[in-house]
């Protein structure tokens, strides 16, 4: 017991210091690259600051690729698959609820949903054999090379409407946050300013600095995450399906819920849609195509049995979320609602499946 109280500590703790050094250091860094190599909007948002938002996902997928010969990629895979459906679920479900409701521009929705649906086929495909070759992992990157190129050809006629995004950071400085919580997150920005300085002036090191801090605590997670599920007696992707998913996407939530509050319900949307497309072809495929690259495997075999599952979830859920917001160009208080009991029904089944198996 002594053994699953101290690691469920350390991923509580791994998680909440991981959601600190990525939105007080790695966004603001990515941020100040970003406006030093003057990329549009659309493009930054697709590429750097989807790397900064899904940075936790994808480093645990890559630790847990590397851990234990690969044994555990289902961790990673895991995390992922969760926290997309936490993101399809929740964040637009909370979001709605908070703000009474959003609305939204059918046309940049349906290009993000559209692509998302191609990126879980995909994901599907890959699956489907249970193993992963290097063409596949490769597939992955340039069909988001494609997905920012579409972005870019096909810009949203109403975009104008809204602002500028937010990076989570400063969504959640403005909203106040949580009490307590800020306090807590102030202490350890704090401690680790005083090593990397501002990560607006130096942000070249602030970057390298959150760089090894992810990995590290990335680390910490997934180990964390065995010790947990083995002394519960139920599978790692189990616990990477719910707890470290949701946890992983706790900066994307505080975001989405602040852009929501002001209005802007398609960006609250799209900040949840597109960090999944993100994270289905890049934070998956990036850390096969590196592994099978460097260390010359013909191919890598993922566990998907308990995954199968949660795939057909995302495409119902996404379906379901594209219904509600074709109906009335927009999501209602009483839809979100739905989508957060939906939530709560894929983590009910997740557990009882868990711990049957």
């Amino acid at each position: 017991m002594g053994d699953v109280l101290l690691s469920l500590a350390a991923i509580l703790v791994s998680v909440f210091v991981l959601a600190v050094v990525t939105d007080k250091f790695f966004i603001p860094s990515l941020d100040e690259i970003s406006r030093r190599l003057k990329l549009s909007d659309e493009v930054a948002g697709a590429s750097l600051m989807a790397i900064g938002s899904s940075a936790p996902e994808l480093a645990i997928a890559l630790m847990a690729l590397f851990t234990a010969g690969g044994a555990h990629s289902d961790v990673g895979i895991g995390t992922i698959v969760g926290s997309a459906v936490f993101n399809i679920l929740v964040i637009t479900g909370i979001s709605a609820v908070v703000a009474g409701g959003l609305h939204i521009h059918i046309f940049a929705v349906g290009r993000d949903i559209a692509y998302y649906l191609i990126s879980i086929l995909y994901l599907g495909l890959v699956f489907f054999d249970g193993h992963v070759s290097l063409i596949e992992a490769v597939l992955g990157l340039v069909g988001y090379v494609v997905y920012m190129g579409l972005l870019i050809v096909l810009k949203d006629p109403e975009a104008d409407d809204e602002q500028a995004p937010q990076n989570a950071s400063q969504a959640a400085s403005e909203s106040g946050q949580v009490a307590g919580w800020h306090h807590l997150e102030a202490l350890v920005e704090t401690v680790l300013r005083r090593v990397t300085g501002p990560p607006d002036k130096n942000f070249v090191w602030a970057f390298a600095v959150s760089i090894a801090l992810i990995v590290a605590l990335s680390y910490v997670l997934v180990e964390a995450t065995i010790v947990f599920s083995a002394g519960l007696g139920i599978p790692p992707v189990i616990v990477a399906l719910t707890l470290l998913a949701a946890g992983t996407s706790a900066p994307d939530l505080m975001a989405s819920v602040d852009v929501a509050r002001e209005g802007r319900g398609g960006m609250a949307v799209a900040n949840a849609v597109g960090s999944n497309t993100f994270d289905l072809l890049v934070g998956l495929a990036l850390p096969w195509t590196i592994a099978l690259s460097l260390l010359g495997l013909r191919g890598i075999d993922v566990a998907t049995g308990d995954l199968w599952t949660s795939i057909g979830i995302l495409v119902l859920t996404t379906l379901a979320l594209f219904r509600f917001l074709w109906t009335e160009r927009g999501l209602s208080r009483r839809e979100g609602w739905v989508l957060l009991l939906l939530y709560a029904v894929f983590v009910v089944y997740t557990l009882a499946s868990g711990t049957a198996i």
